[in-house]
């Protein structure tokens, strides 16, 4: 679809007392052991009792740390709910979501896919001792029935489920190593684990911005098969600054695919929902619904 036919729907003014404290600028803003020291900060709660089989009450202890401790690259309260609210109208029964960090999302999100009525939420995370993390939280939180942690770069993990008998995803959540949204999304059409019916929720669009998934995700079926959006969607790490870096840490660099051509035929409907960062930074989320298949 087009990017002047996209609705933009602003939210309501961030409340500030809920931001958390900012990333540290020019510095490491994660994987410097604060996820541990999460972990820790969180079990040696003094409301632990209340907080063990509570997603909300983890959540809660998360969103304390990162407002009186060190920041935490979560989706937030704000832009969570809305993924939240399109859990509740889409009501998917599998839901995959690409980069789990420390289960913040797996939390929220698979919390919200099992009050729908899901089965299943598959949490991607390249990082083991993240995916360890996540695994902590979420049984914790009394998750376990729900929430599968998958570990392993996203295109291989999902490979991975597709060889394991996963034929249809109902939702997915992007919010990994950012030039990755494309080349995946691409894996997904190309395994038809992405056709009508599939919807999208892309978190990051504006801060740091990902402007190679809003082309691919905007184009027309005619611009993708006459290969008008493939300067758009042409993989240029360059492009994301220090946001493609940042990721390399002791897994190494990400090395993803652009020969998977995808399926040009789908057919997309796309809008913007802006939002805020969890430090009260303007960000949005894109909603992109897989709508049909042209002939």
């Amino acid at each position: 679809m087009p990017a002047s036919t996209i609705d933009s729907v602003a939210h309501a003014r961030f409340d500030e007392k809920k931001a958390y404290v900012q990333d540290e600028q020019g510095q490491a803003f994660f994987d410097d052991g604060r996820e541990i020291d999460l972990l820790h900060f969180v079990y040696r709660h003094p409301s632990i009792d209340e907080i063990r089989g509570s997603p909300t009450n983890v959540l809660k202890a998360i969103d304390e740390y990162g407002r009186t401790k060190k920041y935490l690259m979560n989706v937030g309260d704000d832009k969570g709910r809305v993924v939240t609210d399109l859990i509740a109208e889409v009501k998917p029964q599998v839901m995959v979501e690409l980069g789990g960090y420390i289960g913040y999302s797996a939390l929220l999100f698979g919390d919200a896919v099992r009050k729908a009525g899901g089965k299943r939420y598959f949490s991607l995370e390249r990082n083991p001792e993240f995916a360890a993390v996540i695994m902590s939280l979420v049984d914790l939180a009394g998750l376990t029935d729900i929430v599968k942690v998958v570990v392993g770069s996203s295109a291989e993990s999902i490979k991975r489920l597709y060889a394991e008998g996963l034929h249809h995803i109902d939702l997915i959540f992007l919010d990994h190593w950012k030039p990755a949204y494309v080349t995946d999304l691409k894996l997904c059409e190309h395994l038809r684990l992405v056709s009508p019916g599939t919807v999208l929720a892309a978190d990051n669009v504006i801060k740091p911005g990902n402007p190679p998934y809003l082309g691919y995700v905007r184009s027309s079926v005619d611009q993708k098969r006459q290969g008008n959006s493939e300067q758009l969607t042409k993989v240029d790490t360059s492009k994301f600054g220090k946001n493609a870096d940042m990721y390399k840490g002791r897994e190494g660099e990400e090395h993803i695919s652009t020969e998977i051509k995808g399926n040009p035929n789908l057919i997309y409907e796309s809008k913007l929902v802006n939002s805020f960062e969890p430090t009260g930074e303007p960000d949005g989320v894109e909603i992109t619904r897989c709508v049909g298949t042209a002939d």
